[in-house]
């Protein structure tokens, strides 16, 4: 493969009110190449298959080692981290877009802010301020540990919101991470404090009852994250959090 070239087509879009369109790239092939190394020799050289100079290709990335989350978009139909998606290891032509979920800024640059919307919603914070002269905190069991390192491993990278059915613009459904994160902290030992504003937060528009259990969101997450076990786990809370409400206990 040392001798071909590699193929883009990219989904473009100039500005969030345009339109957006498909242009293709041709790039030399080069060994242990991923899709952002790509973007990066299209940036250096942005002339299309076609020899005409175009306006360079503008994407988001911060640590490439899928951490950050900043890299998402859609790899040959499947939403992902373009800093994992290996050139050896993809079809070609490359079909490279933004996720549909979100807004789009320009080309593969898109607007996340309803997912830190969500995060304020359901209180997805441990609030300490003004007490950080009490010594440690308790000790969690080393099987509470473990699961809340797993949780924690969330980068708010979207691609769960991009592969949820129910999310979409006739839904107000805030997504799978966000029931993950309220189990996050309502498990943490100071975070149970406020367990149940978080609780009243995931049971609002746009909650746990909007999820249709599709269980995309597990399958699809980069970071491998048990999404559906929380979202068992958070549905049982809610529920019980309801009965205690309804009966005043």
């Amino acid at each position: 493969m040392s001798d071909q070239a590699v193929r883009f087509i990219i989904t473009r879009q100039d500005g969030p009110d345009t339109p957006p369109y498909s242009e293709e790239f041709t790039i030399p092939y080069r060994k242990n190449m991923n899709v952002i190394s790509a973007l990066m020799e299209i940036q250096r050289n942005p002339v299309n298959s076609s020899g005409k100079k175009v306006a360079p290709v503008v994407w988001e990335s911060n640590c490439l080692e899928e951490v950050c989350g900043a890299c998402s978009m859609v790899i040959n139909g499947k939403p992902r981290q373009a800093c994992t998606a290996l050139i050896d290891k993809l079809e070609q032509p490359i079909r490279v877009s933004p996720m549909s979920t979100f807004p789009v800024q320009r080309d593969l640059i898109i607007d996340r802010h309803q997912m830190f919307d969500a995060l304020k919603r359901v209180k997805a914070w441990i609030p300490i301020d003004g007490t950080h002269d009490l010594g440690p905190g308790p000790r969690m069991p080393e099987m509470d540990r473990q699961w809340a390192y797993e949780l924690s491993k969330c980068m708010t990278c979207g691609v769960c919101l991009e592969a949820c059915p129910n999310v979409n613009d006739k839904s107000p459904f805030m997504g799978p991470f966000v029931i993950s994160q309220v189990r996050l902290f309502n498990e943490h030992p100071t975070g149970k404090m406020n367990a149940s504003e978080r609780l009243e937060g995931l049971m609002g528009e746009g909650g746990i009852t909007d999820c249709g259990n599709s269980q995309n969101c597990v399958q699809s997450c980069p970071k491998g994250i048990p999404l559906t076990t929380s979202i068992a786990a958070m549905n049982r809370a809610t529920t019980i959090h309801s009965f205690k409400k309804f009966f005043g206990t």
